[in-house]
């Protein structure tokens, strides 16, 4: 597979706020002994030429199955004019450069996507750096949303982010066309998961609309279940 051609962007980006962002994405694999190097440059790079409007952020894929071999991902996050003002311009020497730096450290080239996202669930004031990834082959999208929407407005607890959105560009032949992130602040509250960080009645009533929502998608031709894992926030400018 080729390297990188990183334009801008990258993976699913992760928003801190509930205005509909948008995102591009590329995914690559990185060797150990070159990790602390892509960083640094992302690091040294990004800290002095942030685009405008737009958050930077790098993530380590920590947990994957064994197809999904990319050990990173860099993602530009902003509104639709943000993202089309950076891809507008022509890239300076400085940042031929950082492409030319960054692709010496890069094995081999993922998968890339681009989308948006439609919705925020949760306390949205805090880093949620452990995040939780869901890539989903959704029937029926507009039902999709409202539940989706109705589930989360209710029963998404304190210490937890949840976004979702749609993907554009870049599916691969599985079909995946929705994402959910479900961001928590540490390991130990992403790998227990949201149940985890309830008990009693209101663990009771989760599960319960759990089910309801289950049924809910089963009746509207179903939500199929493309990839999922979990991935590190490594650094944000």
């Amino acid at each position: 597979m080729k390297k990188l051609v990183l334009l801008f962007a990258l993976f699913l980006a992760f928003a801190t706020n509930a205005q509909e962002s948008y995102f591009t994405m590329y995914a690559f694999t990185v060797l150990p002994k070159d990790q602390g190097t892509i960083y640094q440059l992302v690091n040294d790079f990004y800290s002095k030429n942030k685009p405008e409007g737009v958050t930077v952020s790098l993530y380590e894929n920590h947990f994957a199955d064994a197809e999904n071999k990319a050990t990173h991902s860099i993602v530009f996050n902003g509104t639709l004019d943000a993202l089309g003002n950076m891809y507008g311009g022509e890239p300076n020497d400085s940042f031929k450069l950082f492409l030319t730096q960054l692709n010496s450290h890069i094995s081999e080239g993922g998968q890339s996507l681009a989308g948006h996202s439609t919705a925020t669930f949760g306390d949205n004031s805090m880093q949620y750096p452990i995040q939780r990834y869901y890539l989903l082959d959704v029937e029926d999208q507009a039902n999709f949303e409202k539940a989706f929407a109705e589930f989360s407005n209710k029963h998404t607890p304190a210490g937890m982010l949840v976004i979702t959105g749609t993907i554009s560009a870049g599916q691969s032949p599985h079909g995946e066309n929705r994402w959910v992130i479900s961001g928590f602040k540490d390991f130990k509250a992403a790998l227990g998961g949201a149940n985890k960080l309830i008990s009693g009645p209101s663990l009771d009533a989760r599960n319960k609309a759990w089910g309801e929502l289950m049924a809910n998608f089963d009746s509207h031709g179903g939500v199929r279940l493309v990839r999922d894992g979990m991935r590190v926030l490594m650094g944000q400018w």
